[in-house]
């Protein structure tokens, strides 16, 4: 599980953990939007990809286009069976809540790993998550969306995205003071 987005991105001096992100319940009616968003956090943020319980193809496909024309390997892949995937991870599983330990607390440790799998649960996440995890870790003890949760862990483990093009990009954004550029699309004023 090593490949991917982040790996490429990786420095070779400073060995990350790859991040894989686990959404468990997805609902594909009423989530598209909070999922895909989730997904090109995790994205964005270093993660090297996102399996979706239960799956949702019409969302593969969207981050998917994203990928290929911002760079990078990400994909979002199907988790049928969820407790599956947890039980079998080689590596940490690390449930996002805000009633788990402060991320403080567990970060030395989580650096460390080789891999790890990033829980974030939808609207009613079943208890039995919060056994199964290794760790149940909290970015804040306050109410907050499993997107911002999931962007502040991975900056926090992985450190802040590198700005510029990234492999296999067609577009990119020019940084300016003010209006909107990107090469290889649509500018805007």
């Amino acid at each position: 599980m090593a490949t991917g987005s982040s790996a490429s991105r990786r420095s070779p001096r400073s060995r990350r953990p790859a991040v894989t992100v686990l959404r468990v319940g997805h609902r594909a009616g009423r989530d598209p939007r909070l999922s895909t968003h989730l997904a090109l956090a995790a994205r964005a943020f270093g993660a090297e990809r996102m399996l979706l319980h239960p799956p949702d193809p019409d969302l593969a496909r969207r981050v998917a286009a994203v990928a290929e024309g911002w760079g990078g390997t990400f994909e979002v892949l199907p988790a049928p069976e969820w407790r599956r995937v947890v039980r079998e991870f080689d590596g940490p599983v690390v449930h996002l809540t805000m009633y788990g330990l402060p991320l403080a607390r567990v970060r030395s440790r989580l650096a460390r790993a080789e891999r790890i799998l990033l829980v974030a649960g939808g609207a009613k996440v079943p208890s039995e998550l919060y056994r199964l995890a290794t760790f149940n870790v909290a970015v804040g003890h306050q109410p907050h969306s499993e997107v911002a949760a999931t962007a502040v862990f991975l900056a926090e483990l992985l450190g802040l995205p590198p700005p510029g093009r990234w492999p296999g990009a067609r577009r990119a954004v020019v940084p300016t003071a003010r209006g909107k550029r990107v090469v290889g699309g649509r500018e805007r004023a």
